[in-house]
C-alpha cells in the first residue's frame, strides 16, 4: 500500500507507540487524526506533530465508552472526509495477581483493550470500504503470545484481540480491507513507566519509534502481523509452542521476583 494520502485515525495517539506511528505515518504523506481522553495531551501531541506543514487533527474521547466510540469515528470523518486505515492503538493494563485486582481494574481492560476495538472497528466498516484499499491495525502485545504470570486479564484481553482480528482478516478478504495485528515486546512508553522489570526479568525495552517503523513496513506490505522482539522472542513462542512446561519452569524461577517488579504497573 502507499501511504501516501491516505487518512488514518489513531487511538490512543498522543503518546507511547500510537504518537511514534503518527509521526512515521504523517513522514510518508498521511493524513492523520489522534485521539486521546486528555485534552492537553492530544493538543500538546498535535502541536508536536504538525511540525512540518503536515495534516494532523486531535479528537478528545474514551473510546471505553459508546458515546466515546462515536465522538471519536465522527470526529475523524469530520476532519478527514473519510477513511482508509483504521489503527486500535489505544489500551491499558494492570498486571497483578488476579484475585488482588480489584474488579473495576479487570472490567477497565476488557473495556478498552478488546471491546473497544471491535466496536469501533464494527462501526467504521462501512467508510472504510467505500475508498476499496483500507487496512485495520490491531495493536495486540507480545504476551498474547506467550502468556506471562500477573498479566492473566492483559494476555486474555490482547489474544482475544489478536483472534479477533485473524477472524476478521479472513471475514474480509476480497473486500477490499486488510486486516494486520502488531505484537509490540516491552516499549519504551508511558505504560512502562510503573513496570520495574527490567531484561532480566524478559523485560527489555525498544523505542516506540521501531516499533511504529515495523508497523509502517508492515501496512506497506500487507503483511499479516508484526512480531517485535528479534531472535530471543522468536525462540520463546516456538518453546511455548512445543514444550509449553518449559516456559512454566522458566517462569517459576523469576515469579517471586517478577511479581514484586511488576505489582505497580498500571496504566488505564
Amino acid at each position: 500500500m502507499n501511504i501516501a494520502g491516505k487518512r488514518i485515525l489513531i487511538t490512543g495517539g498522543s503518546s507511547g507507540i500510537g504518537l511514534a506511528l503518527a509521526h512515521a505515518l504523517l513522514a510518508k504523506g498521511a493524513r492523520v487524526a489522534i485521539t486521546g481522553r486528555r485534552a492537553k495531551m492530544v493538543a500538546d501531541a498535535v502541536t508536536e506533530l504538525k511540525a512540518g506543514d503536515r495534516e494532523v487533527h486531535g479528537v478528545v474521547a474514551d473510546i471505553a465508552t459508546p458515546e466515546g466510540r462515536a465522538t471519536t469515528l465522527e470526529g475523524a470523518l469530520q476532519k478527514l472526509g473519510g477513511l482508509d486505515i483504521l489503527v486500535n492503538n489505544a489500551g491499558g493494563v494492570r498486571a497483578g495477581r488476579l484475585e488482588n485486582t480489584p474488579e473495576a481494574e479487570l472490567q477497565a481492560m476488557i473495556d478498552v483493550d478488546l471491546v473497544a476495538p471491535i466496536m469501533l472497528t464494527r462501526a467504521a466498516l462501512p467508510v472504510l470500504r467505500e475508498g476499496g484499499d483500507a487496512v485495520i491495525v490491531n495493536i495486540s502485545s507480545g504476551i498474547a503470545l506467550v502468556g506471562a504470570p500477573f498479566y492473566a486479564t492483559y494476555a486474555a484481553v490482547k489474544a482475544g484481540l489478536a483472534n479477533f482480528g485473524e477472524a476478521l482478516r479472513r471475514e474480509l478478504k476480497g473486500e477490499g480491507i486488510h486486516v494486520m495485528t502488531v505484537y509490540p515486546g516491552g516499549t519504551d512508553t508511558p505504560m512502562m513507566k510503573s513496570n520495574r522489570a527490567g531484561p532480566d526479568l524478559g523485560f527489555s525495552r525498544e523505542p516506540a519509534s521501531a516499533v511504529a517503523d515495523a508497523i509502517v513496513a508492515g501496512i506497506e506490505a500487507r503483511a499479516f502481523e508484526v512480531i517485535r522482539g528479534g531472535e530471543t522472542r522468536a525462540q520463546m513462542i516456538a518453546l511455548n509452542r512445543e514444550n509449553p512446561a518449559a516456559v512454566d519452569e522458566r517462569f517459576l524461577g523469576l515469579k517471586r521476583a517478577l511479581e514484586e517488579a511488576v505489582k505497580d504497573h498500571s496504566a488505564l
